[in-house]
């Protein structure tokens, strides 16, 4: 299983090690995308998608994403960011340069409930989820065996609040030692210190259950029935130190009525966290979306 999964990866590096990815924000004013274009072009790449926004059109700010073909741009990034400076240095750009071939290593949290992170498995498996998952690590036993089925490390690590700046001391430790760039809390829970959160800035994933900003917090579903909700929803959004209220990356719902008790509220819950989890953090691996504030501009 593993093994026809790597083979997934090695294909999409092979046939992505020409392809870049251009992320830009910066004070909107005319000819940013020219001075992009003629960039690229001037260093032989083809743009092959390129979507753009400003928040105003004369004191906004503007963001902008551009996917490029270069032929033998495996090798020369440094020679690419280098060149690049000049321009972004000329419109005051906050800027960053990928290259589609160099996969983002992710590790994936979970606690006891597995349905984010067998989707999350299923995805990886299956090719749409393009990353080199590196570990999964939880506070439970309970996905040992799911996850290292897959060829997964797991590790185990104890936590709860009165052991927590212990355990995120070892997995901090842990996260160096894989070289990760994506952190997935797939219902992870266990609430994450400042530094932590300060170690990983809009690279940690959360997946909350329920619509955001609506019922924050523990048991929502219990609250929902109360209230008598005809919409369940879910959440994922950047983990930030306000709790549950990180820039929202995706959201989506499913219609309830008065049959449904508060199991049954879980259950349809469950389905859409695990679609917008996976929506999330497949967007985040392609490089569509930009956090500006406590706002993302995700280009889908």
């Amino acid at each position: 299983m593993a093994e026809t999964t790597h083979q997934h990866l090695r294909k999409f590096q092979e046939a992505t090690k020409d392809k870049g990815r251009l992320l830009i924000c910066c004070p909107d004013q005319p000819g940013i995308v020219a001075a992009v274009s003629n960039f690229l072009f001037q260093n032989g790449a083809n743009i092959m998608e390129s979507s753009q926004y400003t928040t105003d059109a004369y004191e906004g700010t503007f963001f902008l994403r551009i996917e490029f073909d270069c032929p033998g741009l495996q090798g020369k990034e440094e020679e690419m960011k280098s060149k690049f400076q000049a321009v972004a240095e000329n419109f005051n750009m906050q800027w960053d340069m990928k290259f589609v071939y160099q996969l983002k290593r992710t590790a994936i949290f979970v606690s006891k409930q597995l349905h984010c992170l067998r989707e999350l498995l299923w995805e990886w498996q299956s090719g749409d989820l393009v990353t080199d998952i590196a570990v999964v690590v939880s506070n439970h036993e309970d996905a040992r065996d799911l996850v290292e089925s897959f060829g997964i490390p797991f590790h185990h690590i104890p936590a709860n609040k009165d052991i927590r700046k212990e355990a995120e001391k070892k997995q901090l430790e842990l996260l160096e030692d894989y070289n990760i760039d994506q952190i997935v809390l797939a219902r992870y829970m266990q609430i994450l210190t400042p530094d932590f959160v300060a170690a990983y800035p809009s690279q940690i994933i959360n997946i909350h259950h329920s619509f955001l900003p609506a019922f924050i917090g523990a048991n929502p579903y219990g609250r929902a029935y109360e209230r008598g909700v005809k919409l369940i929803g879910a959440t994922s959004h950047y983990v930030t130190n306000d709790l549950d209220e990180g820039p929202i990356i995706e959201q989506d719902i499913m219609r309830v009525d008065h049959r449904d008790n508060a199991e049954d509220l879980k259950k349809i819950g469950r389905k859409v966290e695990r679609s917008v989890l996976a929506r999330g953090v497949k967007w985040d691996l392609e490089d569509r979306i930009l956090v500006h504030q406590n706002k993302t501009i995700v280009f889908n």
